[in-house]
């Protein structure tokens, strides 16, 4: 059980909670922001004591039925509860990392898919495969070194991006990367890959540095964005997140309104492929 952790954790999730959202009167003013100690351990079942001890870090050890209740009291999602529970190790242990292999299956699905682009990323942002079209729409990435093939360093780090990579820098998304990639970290605690990315993008993004203290957790899901294009000019795409379970990877596609412009745009960039018309010819 990484204690530290766990207390950040429970810290960051008692504040971010106002009164009424338990059910609580919001009474005289408040020093603190979110809930008091006091107000959660009555909530959770548990002594005001040891609720403290835990949220610094003291604590021992919490039972199954102490998680249960400290997920309840303090409105944990989901993504938030099996956090929690990772935390304190009481989940089964899974792979040491990410697994960097597709499956024939899924190769041969998303090469089929030759309307929609479509990439294949695992845990921690890296690109495993991609069809042509999705070469064509963010970059060739079989010209990129595999390091260079991580969507998250893209994003954070300057120095490795590249002319023409076309994933949109937006707020929700670096956001969306940050949770995703905390709750990465949890599930994969011995992941050598996972937490030198981590390490590397605290050092080289203040940025990243200050949503990695937000301590939000939770997988990426759909999102509309705009990509503009170099070849077609901007694209208003949707952006669906498919789980592929079995192997902790997911599925990309990026989707147009039919009959749209940037559909249209997307039929044309089918014909045009990863060619570089902007190129000056003699």
């Amino acid at each position: 059980m990484d204690k530290d952790e766990f207390a950040a954790f429970l810290r960051t999730r008692r504040e971010r909670l106002r009164p009424a959202d338990v059910g609580l009167p919001a009474g005289r003013r408040r020093r603190t922001p979110g809930l008091r100690r006091e107000e959660v351990a009555v909530l959770a079942a548990i002594s005001v004591d040891y609720y403290t001890r835990l949220e610094q870090s003291r604590g021992p050890h919490p039972s199954r039925q102490v998680l249960a209740g400290l997920a309840q009291a303090l409105c944990l999602s989901g993504d938030e509860r099996t956090h929690l529970y990772r935390l304190a190790g009481e989940l089964p242990d899974g792979p040491a990392g990410p697994r960097g292999d597709v499956s024939p299956g899924m190769l041969q699905m998303l090469h089929r898919l030759d309307a929609i682009p479509a990439l294949i990323i695992d845990a921690k942002f890296e690109v495993l495969a991609w069809n042509d079209l999705g070469a064509a729409l963010i970059t060739d990435f079989s010209t990129l070194a595999p390091k260079e093939r991580n969507l998250a360093r893209h994003i954070f780090l300057d120095s490795t991006a590249k002319p023409g990579f076309g994933v949109p820098r937006t707020e929700r998304y670096a956001r969306d990367i940050v949770s995703d990639l905390r709750a990465a970290s949890a599930r994969y605690p011995g992941s050598l890959e996972i937490s030198e990315l981590v390490a590397e993008l605290l050092d080289g993004s203040t940025e990243f540095a200050e949503l990695w203290a937000d301590h939000e957790v939770g997988a990426q899901r759909t999102m509309c964005t705009t990509i503009d294009h170099p070849q077609v000019g901007p694209l208003v795409l949707c952006c669906e997140m498919l789980s592929i379970p079995d192997r902790d990877q997911r599925l990309v596609l990026y989707t147009a309104e039919p009959g749209s412009s940037s559909y249209e745009a997307l039929r044309l960039l089918k014909v045009i492929g990863t060619q570089d018309l902007t190129t000056n010819r003699r």
